[in-house]
């Protein structure tokens, strides 16, 4: 039985950190960016505010599978006979559950909205991962990317 647990704890360890979110951060570029020409634009910074990042798909697959082996593991162990088969069934529903809002509330990382009016008159809003840096109203940035993946760097 308690083999089984940790297993299933196993499991669902492994497979819950297998989202990246560091390519979501303005001072992380992904392989194909580096060693590319970036477009960059300057302008000033008109708002910021906190917003959360879901990364990774909505579904939460991976965990709800996991939840569902170990609440099937654990429910497996009660009763016998139809009871135990019910309790089998409920714990890996309940589990599957479990699993899967752990694994959205695991791939959920802190993000900052940064909304900038650049040289041009344009405004335009980049969310990316916070991190150490602090915008604020009024901060020259600069942004630096192309087409759809921008990013917002201090000046």
């Amino acid at each position: 039985m308690f083999k089984h647990l940790l297993i299933g704890l196993f499991t669902m360890t492994v497979l819950t950190g297998c989202v990246n979110t560091n390519s979501l951060s303005g001072d992380t570029y992904t392989a194909s960016q580096a060693k590319q020409a970036q477009n960059i634009t300057y302008g000033t910074v008109v708002s910021v505010r906190a917003v959360n990042i879901q990364a990774g798909s909505d579904e939460n697959i991976l965990g709800a599978i996991g939840g569902a082996v170990l609440g099937g593991m654990l429910g497996n162990t009660v009763g016998g006979g139809t009871g135990r088969n019910l309790a089998t069934a409920a714990g890996a529903i309940a589990g599957g559950m479990a699993g899967q809002q752990a694994q959205g509330a695991l791939n959920t990382t802190k993000g900052v909205q940064i909304e900038v009016r650049l040289d041009s008159g344009k405004t335009v809003a980049i969310v990316q991962k916070a991190d150490n840096t602090v915008y604020r109203q009024g901060q020259r940035v600069a942004v630096i990317g192309n087409g759809n993946n921008l990013t917002v760097s201090p000046r």
